[in-house]
């Protein structure tokens, strides 16, 4: 045996010897070493789904097929604790990539007012119209026009009016007679002349030849229709004079809102206008009459207008006080209420960090907030305001909804948003059964702009679209599916 031969074996046995006293110093065991360095267990992934379509499933992580956006992992644990808990979990990423927003539930009265806006409007209360009240031609007709001011009482035109002048002329003769006097005298009132002209006629002791039309009231020429030498037909409208010491605003009120006002009560007005300056007026009717379209009731208020700073087409932001204000309720943000057509959800973020969806029956609704009637929630609980759509369809993907739907003997598959949204968009693709729309916000559903696709209602809907076109379509959401009811054409092709 040589000398390197036998150096090895004893190399080896004091590498082994160092090696396992630096590990015994260390206090590790097989065991501890192995927890120590291994890696943490990975999330396992089930699937990866568009959160707009959650119930179609990919294998691979990528591009969403349906619209322009990544898919979104749904992961094992997630689903265990989203069956065997009330409600549904989302992980931080997921809540922050919808844009969750949440608000507060508090307990206080609604104020006792309600805010709209309107329109300035004449009173249609002060108009006055000038007649002609028999036959006559136009000598000489003042320089006035329609916008023009006149003041009560201002000559408009100077009109002559043959059968007048004639009967005037047989008045004069026999006024010495004071029964053929009052005869002929009820001729004249016939005819159309006035007590005042008859009066002044009387005074004068000589027959008019042309007579004199003013304005019956101050105010604004809306109508004017005097030009020299024009004839004129008895009952001819020759002026419309609208008074502008008082003007209407016109408002909408939503008929929830409507139920709790009276004429006669109190409202405030501010305008662009005017800006700084706050007017006192009153309601001075309800019109009785409900807008189907709008679900809304025509509100007419009056206010002074003595230096006619408020014109008629003037926008105007009312406020009008109710008749009595609500008791204290548990109020929650407007835009945290969700309607499925024959309920009302609101979906609460308790502490935990689930999300549970709650039925709710709402009150009356002011400044953005609505009274709640029933539901549980209680003062201080978190509720979702801002990505409800997205998570809506979350809890459908999980059967959240599904089975609050079921559990009152409504099928799950039942369209659950009647409500017509509106958007407009340029077309990417068509086909016999949707189209791909690249469209604008959704304010409604508080979507943002993005390429998605739309089932089409009806195919005969698609007849005629092709991509580049711009057009507006009219949807509704059944099952988490946007559905097109209604299309037009806003532009033959997009060159954007």
């Amino acid at each position: 045996m040589n000398k390197r031969s036998f150096l090895f074996p004893l190399i080896a046995l004091a590498l082994a010897v160092g090696v396992g006293i630096g590990w015994r110093l260390g206090g590790g065991d097989e065991s501890t070493a192995t927890t120590t360095n291994a890696a943490p267990a990975e999330r396992k992934v089930l699937y990866w789904y568009d959160p707009m379509k959650p119930d179609a499933h990919f294998e691979q992580p990528g591009k969403s097929p349906f619209m322009d956006m990544d898919l979104v992992p749904r992961y094992a644990d997630e689903e265990s604790a989203g069956a065997a808990a009330e409600g549904f979990g989302l992980s931080p990423a997921f809540t922050q990539n919808l844009g969750v927003q949440l608000g507060t539930v508090e307990e206080g009265t609604l104020q006792g007012a309600i805010e709209a806006t309107g329109n300035v409007a004449f009173d249609g209360h002060a108009v006055a119209v000038a007649q002609a009240r028999t036959n006559g031609i136009v000598e000489r007709a003042w320089p006035l026009a329609v916008g023009d001011r006149v003041r009560a009482g201002a000559p408009l035109a100077q009109v002559r009016v043959p059968t007048w002048y004639a009967a005037q002329q047989e008045y004069l003769a026999l006024r010495d007679d004071a029964e053929l006097a009052a005869a002929a005298r009820a001729r004249l009132l016939q005819l159309g002349m006035s007590a005042e002209q008859i009066a002044t006629l009387t005074q004068r002791g000589e027959a008019m030849e042309v007579v004199t039309i003013v304005a019956p009231r101050a105010g604004m020429l809306s109508e004017f229709n005097l030009r020299q030498g024009m004839t004129v037909a008895a009952g001819q409208t020759l002026a419309r004079i609208n008074g502008i010491e008082r003007v209407w605003i016109e408002a909408r009120i939503p008929e929830a809102g409507a139920a709790q006002l009276v004429e006669g009560g109190k409202a405030t007005a501010t305008l662009p206008a005017l800006p700084g300056r706050t007017l006192q007026g009153r309601i001075d009717a309800l019109i009785p009459e409900l807008d189907a379209a709008t679900r809304t009731v025509r509100a007419r208020l009056t206010f002074p207008n003595p230096q006619g700073v408020l014109k008629p087409g003037m926008s105007a932001f009312v406020r009008l006080e109710k008749a009595g204000a609500s008791p204290p309720r548990l109020l929650v943000p407007t835009e945290a209420v969700l309607s499925t057509g024959k309920r009302q959800l609101v979906i609460a973020s308790p502490e935990d960090g689930r999300f549970v969806p709650v039925e709710v029956t709402l009150g009356q609704e002011a400044n953005g907030k609505t009274e709640l009637l029933a539901g549980e929630l209680r003062a201080g609980d978190r509720v979702v305001v801002s990505g409800q759509f997205m998570m809506d369809s979350e809890a459908s993907l999980r059967g959240v909804l599904a089975r609050m739907r079921t559990q009152e003997g409504e099928p799950a598959t039942q369209a659950q948003n009647p409500t017509t949204h509106v958007t407009t968009g340029v077309v990417r693709a068509v086909d016999a059964e949707e189209i791909t729309l690249a469209h604008e916000p959704v304010p409604t559903l508080q979507w943002p702009a993005m390429t998605m696709p739309f089932a089409l209602a009806r195919p005969e809907l698609g007849q005629g679209l092709r991509p580049g076109q711009k057009v507006r379509v009219h949807f509704s959401q059944r099952d988490g599916e946007a559905v097109i009811e209604q299309v037009e054409i806003v532009a033959a092709e997009d060159k954007s």
